[in-house]
């Protein structure tokens, strides 16, 4: 199966997905920053002796309203990538089945996943034991039941990031180092004799409080000491566990439909940085559960695509040298940078906005147009609701 359309447009939106996921908990982050901050001006009408009690107080209320926000975010983020696995394996079984004959596309499986999948992936350390985690297989270990579920809160306990940690535990780990940076700079300005409106404008630049207009790479831009490189340790979290759970729930549906698809093909040329790791696994070819699948490392935009077995099915593939388009079949070595630049201005505004075109096309007569692609997925900061990729992607839309 080559690379049609509508899987580099799905990357394209799991990107704009994750940006505004991301972007929401940022705010959230941003605000309470800038709340502390700004009590910090209150510091000046005390004597020395009320000024230190004043700000034991500030710290340690930023400290609590930091911890609370940590929780948050992870039930945020659990309640989005949960939607966003059932709306991904609706979409690469929809994939599936296109890349079939009409008569045979019955054939394709469906897969069930866990109310408690995503809540496993962000919230369960693998290497301890959690009853609830497991709740999927033990109920149907007692009633003897087969597995009720294709996708289950079991599988998703041996999901972690990069670096091994899940994401509750990267919220709390940065909720705790930022308070800790917040206190430190706050007392090492003060001992110095640095003016509070000095120092507010080094803990958070330029921001102002419930700032949303702006795109969160350019809120982290205008952010200070404490919220700049928080804003893009929150984009990066985000964006690889919306990668992990979009992958893990293709692949699932791939591997329940071996009868169509034995292997995967390592896909990583939407990444305008691609890493080295993604550069050696572009293109190879891997057996389901045998091979590596993104993410790779934080901030891997990369994906799969499964190789629909033509022969073992006893059907025609396409011509050697073509691969589908939604137009039918062009070259085989056409990028779909290639192929969008040719497109019309409607298509081109279906899969990167109206209002995204012109930037593509600038890119585009600069770079060439398959490095236009790469460079737009990569600087894009555009955002989509769960609720817009259930119109994309949904039942209801195919």
């Amino acid at each position: 199966m080559s690379t049609p359309a509508a899987l580099y447009r799905n990357a394209v939106d799991l990107n704009r997905f994750s940006n505004g996921v991301a972007k929401r908990i940022a705010v959230t982050y941003n605000d309470l920053i800038i709340d502390a901050v700004d009590q910090l001006r209150t510091l000046d009408e005390l004597s020395a002796p009320a000024r230190a009690t004043r700000l034991r107080v500030i710290l340690a209320q930023l400290k609590q309203s930091l911890d609370g926000w940590a929780e948050a975010s992870t039930a945020l983020a659990v309640e989005e990538l949960q939607g966003l696995s059932l709306l991904q394996s609706e979409f690469v079984e929809d994939q599936l089945r296109r890349a079939l004959p009409l008569e045979m596309r019955d054939q394709i499986r469906s897969i069930q996943i866990s109310p408690q999948f995503a809540q496993s992936v962000a919230t369960v350390d693998p290497t301890a034991i959690n009853v609830v985690a497991l709740s999927d297989d033990l109920q149907a270990a007692v009633t003897g039941a087969p597995q009720a579920f294709s996708l289950t809160a079991a599988q998703g306990t041996t999901i972690t990031l990069p670096n091994g940690k899940v994401l509750a535990k990267s919220f709390r780990g940065l909720a705790e180092s930022q308070a800790d940076l917040f206190a430190k700079t706050v007392r090492n300005g003060l001992l110095t004799g640095e003016s509070t409106d000095k120092l507010a404008r080094r803990l958070k630049g330029r921001l102002r409080f419930g700032q949303r207009a702006q795109s969160l790479r350019q809120l982290a831009q205008a952010g200070g000491q404490v919220t700049s490189v928080a804003n893009h340790q929150v984009m990066a979290l985000v964006r690889t566990s919306v990668n992990q759970v979009a992958n893990a729930s293709s692949q699932q549906v791939y591997e329940a439909n071996q009868s169509v698809t034995k292997r995967y093909r390592y896909i990583a040329t939407l990444d305008g940085r691609t890493s080295p790791i993604c550069r050696a696994l572009d293109g190879q070819e891997f057996d389901y559960g045998k091979g590596p699948t993104p993410p790779q490392h934080f901030n891997c935009r990369s994906t799969t695509v499964p190789l629909i077995d033509y022969e073992g099915l006893g059907i025609t593939p396409p011509k050697p040298g073509k691969r589908r388009s939604k137009d039918g079949l062009v070259p085989e070595d056409q990028t779909y940078g290639q192929w969008l630049h040719n497109q019309s201005k409607e298509t081109k505004a279906d899969v990167l906005g109206p209002e995204k075109v012109p930037y593509f096309n600038r890119l585009a007569r600069k770079y060439g147009p398959s490095d236009a692609i790469r460079k737009f997925v990569s600087e894009d900061g555009s955002e989509l609701t769960l609720a817009q990729l259930q119109r994309r992607y949904g039942k209801a839309a195919q």
